[in-house]
């Protein structure tokens, strides 16, 4: 793995963890980071299948709460974590790092676009959505594409402390996304690196992340 600066701490979980717990340890950590106690972390870990809402979330947008459903502070409507799924929560403190949320998003996607596309994924923002996009077969038949979602962005900021951060789709369970309107989206479905058929497992797709660290922390793309 690319080395890391000494104020970072690269954490990967070995087992799905509920999310309320990774939650209390991630406020925490965001807490101790902000009063200048704690190094600066990426966490990446998967969850025990849950819902969560942003702050903007719609109840009309939860179809079938069949998982625990938890009101989360990130920014965002409903999405679905569990099994198969790698979810960064990134604990960055912008104030070295320059007070532009807007930018801190770009670069998040940037970073997440740059490890699918090495690993074979040719992966894309949208304009007006948030997350990560990718073209998936027509599925009404035709012989062209849509566009479909393999990745979320999800973040709040507190004392200019990131929390939050994004989800990938590796091989997760799709069906559990009907549970809900994937980020208030019902136009668009949701994929995965498995159902595309470039399957990718934790242990590469981390150390891909590892590898684009050192960009997506570089001064020209964070402000």
């Amino acid at each position: 793995m690319t080395a890391l600066p000494d104020d970072f701490e690269w954490r990967i979980a070995p087992a799905p963890l509920p999310y309320a717990e990774a939650l209390a340890q991630m406020e925490a950590r965001a807490a101790a980071v902000a009063a200048g106690a704690a190094r600066e972390l990426v966490w990446l870990l998967e969850h025990l299948p849950v819902y969560t809402g942003g702050t903007s979330a719609d109840p009309a947008e939860l179809r079938d709460p069949r998982f625990p459903v938890v009101q989360t502070g990130r920014g965002g409507r409903y999405t679905y974590h569990g099994p198969g799924q790698r979810v960064g929560y990134i604990v960055l403190d912008l104030n070295k790092r320059g007070r532009d949320v807007r930018r801190y998003i770009h670069a998040l996607e940037g970073w997440v676009i740059d490890t699918l596309g090495d690993l074979g994924i040719s992966a894309f923002r949208a304009e007006g959505r948030v997350g990560i996009w990718t073209h998936v077969p027509d599925a009404g038949g035709g012989s062209g594409v849509v566009e479909a979602k393999i990745g979320a962005i999800g973040v709040r900021v507190r004392r200019w402390v990131t929390l939050h951060g994004f989800s990938v789709n590796l091989a997760p369970n799709l069906a559990h996304f009907g549970g809900i309107v994937p980020c208030g989206l019902a136009e668009y479905g949701v994929t995965s690196a498995e159902k595309i058929g470039v399957p990718i497992d934790f242990a590469t797709f981390d150390a891909a992340l590892a590898c684009r660290f050192g960009a997506f922390l570089d001064t020209h793309s964070m402000g």
